[in-house]
């Protein structure tokens, strides 16, 4: 028990610490640059102490639960030494954590709604809802796949970077092609796809596997798949651009 509590108020301390900074910024532009009062300030306050908490208790959770569960998976699979299972799990986890991502969601009904207004497709519920989940489904699909392919990546021992740059590459060579209606939604699509829960989980993934495959190093190896889940929305989703539209 007195270890949960100074491991808590050790988060919360980092917490408080990370959070600081913002707050500091909008009161300096608020009170002297503006020279305004910070208006409602009593929610300001009430709000700052529930992110503080929030932050905690969610950073908590992922050092205890989530990092952990990555980690001893990734463990157990490369004991089994279950290749298609392996894979199977590391496209279930990219596909799984994004397709229910609040910041992909909320992008994707926006994206269907810009679609519908600047006439890609009908303006109906039944359209911009068919828009959206279909969004939705190619950039879980890209992060599955690119999840698996840095699975592949770490138990084959391919320089990371030289994948990155391929993926830019083509990135670039689509961003031609497509059209330039759907070209920043598929931008911001590898941004959206990073989320609060993805982050730890692939990350634990990759480092507990390069951490059980002689010959891998978890420095080297077990980071990038983030890059990959970032990097393959652009281009599914300028994929499904020109498939749609």
């Amino acid at each position: 028990m007195l270890k949960l509590v100074k491991h808590l108020a050790r988060t919360l301390k980092d917490s408080i610490r990370d959070l600081l900074p913002i707050f500091a910024v909008i009161a300096f532009f608020q009170l002297v640059v503006l020279q305004q009062p910070i208006p409602n300030l009593p929610d300001l306050i009430i709000g700052f102490i529930l992110v503080v908490v929030g932050l905690t208790l969610f950073v908590y959770g992922l050092e205890t639960g989530l990092f952990p569960i990555g980690e001893n998976m990734a463990r157990d699979f490369a004991k089994k030494g279950s290749l298609p299972w392996l894979l199977a799990f590391a496209f279930a986890l990219g596909f799984g954590t994004t397709v229910a991502e609040p910041a992909l969601i909320a992008v994707a009904d926006e994206a269907a709604q810009v679609a519908a207004t600047g006439g890609m497709i009908e303006d109906s519920d039944a359209s911009r809802t068919e828009y959206s989940s279909g969004l939705r489904l190619t950039v879980a699909l890209s992060v599955g796949f690119a999840i698996l392919l840095g699975v592949i990546r770490i138990i084959k021992g391919w320089p990371v970077q030289y994948l990155i740059i391929g993926g830019y590459i083509g990135v670039v060579i689509m961003t031609y092609f497509a059209p330039e209606e759907i070209i920043g939604i598929a931008y911001d699509s590898g941004g959206v796809t990073t989320s609060t829960i993805t982050v730890p989980l692939v990350t634990a993934l990759g480092v507990g596997l390069a951490s059980n495959i002689k010959g891998r190093n978890p420095v080297i190896d077990g980071f990038g798949l983030i890059a990959f889940a970032s990097l393959s929305p652009m281009m599914f989703v300028m994929g499904y651009g020109m498939i749609v539209t």
